[in-house]
């Protein structure tokens, strides 16, 4: 195979990227750390991006205070869950795009929602309640809702 393509000399041995761990739903707490899996395989081997919702995720590596670190496998690493009550950066719909110059490859959409923590006579966080803590009983109970 003798073609060039994008400047590079095209070779066997190479091949446009595919995903090999998609992303996962996740609910994670405001404030906890938390990873969104990617892993792509290519060769040359390929970047990958970040999308939320279809805009780029900024990562560490754009600006280096950023609370999102984009992993050396692929995977987004959250420092933190950023969600307050009139900016939620981190909640939204997520895909990582690996490219390399054969072309790109898309993972599949993954959700990523913080737990909303409700009060009053019971705490719930994601279909599950927790009895408030009572300093008469020690034991505190728990079920689905």
């Amino acid at each position: 195979m003798a073609s060039v393509l994008a400047g590079s000399r095209l070779r066997q041995e190479d091949y446009a990227p595919r995903i090999v761990e998609h992303p996962s739903d996740l609910i994670v707490s405001k404030g906890e750390p938390a990873t969104l899996n990617c892993k792509a395989e290519g060769r040359p081997t390929p970047t990958v991006e970040w999308y939320k919702d279809g805009e780029r995720v900024e990562t560490d590596r754009d600006n280096p205070r950023s609370h999102r670190m984009l992993l050396p496998s692929g995977s987004l690493f959250f420092l933190r869950i950023v969600h307050g009550r009139r900016s939620k950066p981190d909640e939204g719909s997520y895909v990582c795009v690996a490219r390399n110059y054969l072309g790109e490859a898309v993972s599949h959409n993954a959700s990523l929602e913080v737990a909303n923590i409700l009060t009053g006579n019971s705490w719930a966080a994601v279909g599950m309640w927790i009895s408030p803590p009572d300093p008469d009983n020690p034991v505190r109970t728990c079920g689905t809702v």
